[in-house]
């Protein structure tokens, strides 16, 4: 058997130890895997390395991956996934895993309904707003990122009594921000999942102000008000005497090592995506819940998106007095 493996979409801490996994237990099972570079796109322009178990040694540590990874337009196209599944039977390819989310999965149900390939997903994405897992691999690394900058914005911001307006990455989900937010003791939280009150929050920000040296408001960048400028701004109109700043943490929440949380993560989800190929499954992404591999068909993960926890909200609000 040979199965093709690519990563997809938005690169995550972990996609590497995810790749390891596969390639190590699909040798402890006799069977080859064929690496894609650049996602889907590598599929399409037939650009792929047979890989051993020396070609994903010390990478486990390693943040990226060494597969690259695309965003593949090209894919979007019904002719261009028939291609692709040309290619791959060319290559007798018997089965693919794609390391990606919620885009890419998208694009393996449509290939895997569309041509009868055997397709396997693992979720690699730091947004953590997949169906069907606790977890996503890369999200514990992103989030620990944010606090690690925010734990140092904190510091300056108490030495000059400033506000600091913190955007973080979540354009549809706000999984990074609430918890990172919880963790680094932020006055406001705002998420897509829950309307902003911007009035609200600044007469909350007031009150916050008037017993504490330094205010951090951690904003998802999808948040329906609007990223940290407009926020910095609502505040700066409303409060003259305010020293606002804004800091952006941007591309560095994908980069940096994996913590251990998302390295083990992977290993299990990564052999779990071999398992779930011998096992003749398809179309579904291997997921762990209460600490148990699961399958969940693309359809239900990508479709019924995880939940935001209220219990989560409440606790931010509580805290933040």
């Amino acid at each position: 058997m040979n199965i093709g493996l690519i990563t997809s979409g938005g690169d995550a801490p972990g996609m590497n130890a995810c790749v390891r996994a596969v390639v190590r237990s699909a040798i402890n099972n006799d069977i080859s895997v064929y690496g894609f570079y650049r996602g889907y796109e590598g599929i399409l322009d037939n650009d792929f390395v047979k890989m051993d178990a020396s070609s994903v040694g010390q990478i486990i540590q390693r943040g990226g991956t060494i597969l690259k990874t695309a965003r593949s337009k090209r894919f979007f196209e019904a002719e261009n996934r028939k291609l692709a599944f040309e290619n791959l039977k060319k290559n007798n390819i018997d089965a693919l895993v794609v390391i990606g989310g919620d885009g890419s999965f998208t694009g393996a149900k449509l290939l895997s309904s569309e041509t009868g390939m055997v397709v396997v997903g693992v979720p690699g994405t730091i947004d953590n707003d997949l169906y069907g897992t606790d977890f996503t691999i890369g999200y514990d690394t992103a989030i620990n990122t944010v606090v690690e900058a925010v734990d140092k914005i904190r510091d300056t911001a108490m030495s000059h009594d400033r506000v600091f307006v913190v955007e973080v990455m979540g354009r549809d989900a706000g999984f990074i921000a609430l918890r990172s937010g919880i963790a680094v003791g932020a006055e406001a939280i705002l998420v897509p999942e829950t309307t902003t009150y911007i009035e609200h929050l600044l007469e909350r920000l007031q009150t916050r102000r008037e017993s504490k040296s330094s205010v951090i408001v951690i904003v998802a960048e999808g948040d329906d008000f609007g990223g940290a400028q407009d926020v910095a701004e609502a505040i700066k109109n409303r409060y003259a005497n305010f020293d606002v700043k804004v800091t952006k943490l941007g591309h560095i929440q994908r980069g940096g090592n994996p913590s251990a949380m998302d390295r083990v993560l992977a290993s299990f989800l990564g052999a779990g995506a071999v398992e779930a190929v011998l096992e003749g499954k398809s179309g579904i992404m291997v997921g762990m819940e209460h600490k148990k591999v699961v399958h969940v068909p693309f359809e239900k993960a990508i479709k019924h998106h995880q939940q935001i926890d209220g219990n989560l909200l409440k606790l931010a609000e509580m805290l933040s007095v």
